[in-house]
């Protein structure tokens, strides 16, 4: 196995790895799902695993966790949040990627609380309807937040540890001076 077929596999071990998580209890919203994509966006070379490898291991833990309404816009914010970690792959500093998290969270908040108000038929399709689904999500949104920031955390500086740990795993990064 050549040192980028070994860094893919580490990588997509972290990806399925981080949606394993979501299969353990844990507190509403505070899920892997978000740092998960961004992850795949900033480390992923190639676009279209870039794409394949959260959304597939998402789907992998619906299968696990069940099917859910509103499946499409969630599937739909994963791949908007793998758009916002392709910004954070030219630079992966802690404040970058911890604003890209803080991003993705406002991201999968907006559009999903969005999906819920206009095809869950929960909310009248009015104004007031659309206010009152998105301040009924926020109490939710902290803990997207903490999620976000601690899955990130855990995934970019366990991958950056790794790198230190193993320099073969730098392959195609650029090389310290």
């Amino acid at each position: 196995m050549t040192s980028n077929h070994g860094r893919l596999a580490v990588l997509l071990c972290a990806i399925a790895g981080a949606a394993a998580l979501r299969l353990v209890p844990h507190p509403p919203n505070f899920s892997p799902i978000d740092a998960m994509a961004l992850f795949s966006g900033a480390y992923l070379g190639r676009r279209g695993i870039a794409f394949v490898a959260p959304l597939a291991a998402l789907l992998l833990s619906d299968v696990v966790l069940g099917f859910y309404n509103g499946m499409a816009t969630v599937y739909a914010t994963v791949a908007l949040i793998v758009a916002i970690g392709w910004w954070v792959s030219s630079r992966r500093t802690p404040l970058r990627i911890a604003a890209a998290a803080i991003a993705s969270s406002v991201v999968f908040f907006v559009v999903t609380n969005l999906g819920m108000w206009l095809f869950s038929g929960f909310y009248p399709l009015t104004p007031a309807g659309l206010a009152a689904c998105y301040v009924a999500a926020i109490p939710f949104f902290q803990n997207t937040v903490a999620g976000d920031l601690f899955y990130a955390a855990l995934l970019f500086g366990g991958f950056a540890l790794a790198q230190h740990l193993l320099p073969q795993l730098r392959a195609g990064e650029p090389q310290p001076a």
